[in-house]
């Protein structure tokens, strides 16, 4: 059973129902993103992802090799070292 029905307008319009406004926390001036997975079309609010959308993202090809504490702190002084340089 469906969460809820819009009507399309002649212009290609569709009001969001409020309850659907709520559950995705948007309102005026808010972005909506759509996509399609599987012949399904989703309706997202823009900047939300799930965690797995993000790893797929940014690691299309499985897991990330796994790094030591002492190569994450390198990589942390390397980035700031980087933002802060006058140049």
């Amino acid at each position: 059973m469906p969460l809820a029905q819009s009507k399309l307008t002649a212009q290609g319009q569709i009001s969001v129902p409020a309850d659907i406004r709520k559950k995705l926390g948007v309102g005026p001036g808010s972005v909506l993103e759509w996509d399609e997975k599987n012949d399904e079309v989703i309706v997202r609010r823009v900047g939300r992802h799930t965690s797995e959308e993000v790893h797929q993202a940014l690691f299309p090809d499985g897991s990330p090799k796994q790094k030591g504490p002492a190569s994450v702190k390198e990589g942390i002084r390397k980035h700031i070292r980087q933002k802060h340089a006058r140049g």
